[in-house]
């Protein structure tokens, strides 16, 4: 299948990744937020990286044109009529991703594919929403999606074989190599890392060790480029608590069961990086 125009529903942090990623490869991209505001920071953010790129030379000043001269926002799904795919990066609520899901395959191409960013809501689920779930396949990017080079495939029970082999090309094409992942909550990515994460929530709500106790352990001794701490700081807390939370539902095993602390943090607006504290304090930017 030939991707010329894509849309990518959100324009959060995932969201302005991923429409970055597809605009420098030679794809149209419809960059689609709801709020004007929201959609005028992601389109600057996405030129602020472009830039960033093209002073380290890992991009030239005519790519950086070349692709911002292939993206454009959207302020309704209509943006999106045109794409032979479009991707939803919206914030991880099961509720609200199927119905962005629904309205994208009633204003898209029959063909078109209808390709979600969740990071650990089962894609069986969200297709069910459509009315084509065998064009329904989960695009599971990493943060920072212009520097990670994974991308997990994600495969609902209806998914189709041609859905699933257009995913893995159009990943290529980004330059990210595509792992296949069948439709367990959390895929391979998250089962692995959040239940990582949340022990060591645990750990320190225990008194095990301190944050800088705990992450350094994690840095020196296993080799991680950041502790789990610090690593939860940087997803969002509130994120890392959504997927503990599919996790515990869909599986139904205590194992996976949210540390209070890390919930009591999120009721507090204490959700990382983004909000200024977490597990660290993060001072504004003058």
């Amino acid at each position: 299948m030939e991707f010329r125009e894509a849309a990518v529903i959100g324009g959060g942090t995932m969201g302005a990744g991923i429409a970055h990623v597809l605009a420098l490869s030679g794809i149209k991209t419809a960059l689609v937020e709801a709020d004007a505001a929201a959609l005028n920071r992601a389109l600057q953010t996405i030129e602020k990286n472009l830039e960033r790129q093209a002073a380290k030379k890992t991009i030239s000043p005519e790519d950086k044109a070349a692709a911002l001269k292939r993206l454009a926002g959207s302020l309704d799904l209509n943006g999106a009529r045109a794409a032979q795919i479009a991707i939803e990066a919206v914030p991880e609520k099961a509720a609200l991703k199927k119905s962005v899901i629904a309205k994208l395959a009633a204003v898209m191409s029959q063909d078109a594919i209808l390709a979600t960013n969740t990071s650990s809501i089962p894609i069986t689920e969200i297709a069910a929403a459509a009315s084509r779930p065998e064009r329904v396949v989960g695009l599971h990017f990493m943060n920072p999606v212009p520097l990670m080079k994974l991308v997990e495939i994600v495969r609902g029970l209806q998914t189709s074989d041609e859905t699933c082999g257009a995913a893995t090309e159009l990943a290529k094409r980004l330059g990210k190599t595509p792992v296949l992942s069948n439709d367990f909550p959390g895929f391979i990515s998250n089962r692995i890392l959040m239940p990582m994460i949340n022990e060591a929530c645990f750990a320190f709500m225990e008194g095990v060790g301190t944050r800088e106790g705990i992450d350094t352990v994690m840095k020196l001794g296993m080799n991680h480029p950041m502790g789990p701490l610090e690593l939860a700081d940087y997803i969002g807390l509130d994120v890392c608590l959504a997927i503990m939370e599919t996790l515990y539902s869909g599986f139904g095993d205590p194992k996976y069961r949210p540390c209070p602390l890390l919930k009591s943090m999120v009721a507090a607006g204490r959700l990382g990086k983004k909000s200024g504290k977490g597990f660290y304090d993060y001072p504004a930017k003058p």
